[in-house]
């Protein structure tokens, strides 16, 4: 299961671990492309894990613009904050149609204190979403449109590879236009602009939303691209 491979690579985790995890108790729900997982403002019962599909983390500002934080993948638990915060401070939505497992929020709790390895892998996985949100900061504070862009290409090309979702740099982006376009901080006719340029540079070869990135090298050279955040070689130990 894609959780449990990604909490092996978080912490050492034994037999009776991994059983724990498949036994957590959980409802398995169909949710359609823009369904809530969780609203700011809800006082959640629950944690959300995604068994397909893709989801993303977002807030809305008080004129109605949205900012959308994260980009979540099969095997992520969105809200584990949830199992211990007792009311949700932005919004989670599918951004494609996926199955999410309900878990209860004490069911969590309660498994992350009597299984230290578990708890140590649900921390460093927290830990390593506030890195890729620190990450996230500095490409919409910091970095030029082209660079944002990019850097944010060379992310979604390095994190669907580890889930086992892409190859070679190849890859279906999850998002339309205008999502990336909130992801980066920029408006959707300025993403379609700077994709074009990318295109005719010969650094990404793009049919859709089916991205190839021909250029690794000069891709994360421009995007200002360094993957040590996504701590991919950091195991933590139990």
């Amino acid at each position: 299961m894609p959780m449990v491979r990604k909490f092996e690579r978080r912490a050492r985790l034994g037999e009776e671990d991994r059983e724990a995890l498949l036994a957590l108790p959980h409802q398995v729900r169909q949710v359609r492309p823009g369904g809530h997982l969780i609203r700011d403002g809800d006082r959640p019962d629950h944690c959300c894990l995604v068994l397909s599909g893709f989801a993303y983390r977002h807030k809305i500002t008080g004129e109605g613009a949205r900012q959308v934080l994260s980009l979540h993948l099969p095997g992520d638990f969105v809200d584990l904050q949830n199992s211990l915060l007792d009311v949700s401070d932005h919004n989670v939505q599918m951004l494609t149609e996926g199955e999410v497992a309900f878990v209860p929020r004490e069911a969590i709790r309660e498994l992350a204190l009597a299984r230290p390895a578990i708890g140590v892998a649900m921390w460093v996985d927290t830990l390593v979403d506030s890195a890729i949100f620190r990450e996230w900061v500095v490409n919409v504070g910091r970095r030029d449109a082209r660079a944002r862009i990019c850097h944010i290409l060379c992310e979604f090309s390095m994190r669907l590879e580890e889930a086992g979702l892409a190859e070679n740099h190849r890859y279906e982006l999850p998002m339309t236009q205008e999502q990336l376009a909130d992801a980066v901080g920029l408006t959707s006719v300025h993403v379609n602009r700077v994709l074009r340029q990318l295109s005719e540079e010969g650094l990404i070869r793009r049919n859709k939303r089916a991205i190839v990135i021909e250029d690794w090298a000069r891709m994360a050279d421009v995007g200002d691209f360094n993957s040590r955040y996504l701590h991919y070689r950091t195991h933590a130990h139990a």
